[in-house]
């Protein structure tokens, strides 16, 4: 992420999850990836970190409206 930016809210948020998610994966898991492919995480579908992740993304994307994305 570029220094000089400043980040709104959801982009802290979302740096945040990305930073607890790396943490996850490498600590807890030892994988770097929790996506399904050969070596992933088997809490794939139900890790509520994950589920954090994903929902920081989103609000990062439409800045907390609901509806749309700014693209």
């Amino acid at each position: 992420m570029d220094d000089n930016k400043t980040l709104d809210q959801w982009e802290e948020n979302l740096e945040q999850m990305v930073q607890e998610l790396r943490k996850c994966q490498v600590d807890t898991t030892g994988v770097e990836s929790c996506k399904p492919e050969e070596n992933f995480c088997e809490k794939f579908f139900e890790c509520e970190l994950r589920k954090k992740y994903v929902l920081a993304v989103y609000e990062s994307m439409n800045k907390g409206s609901s509806g749309g994305f700014e693209f």
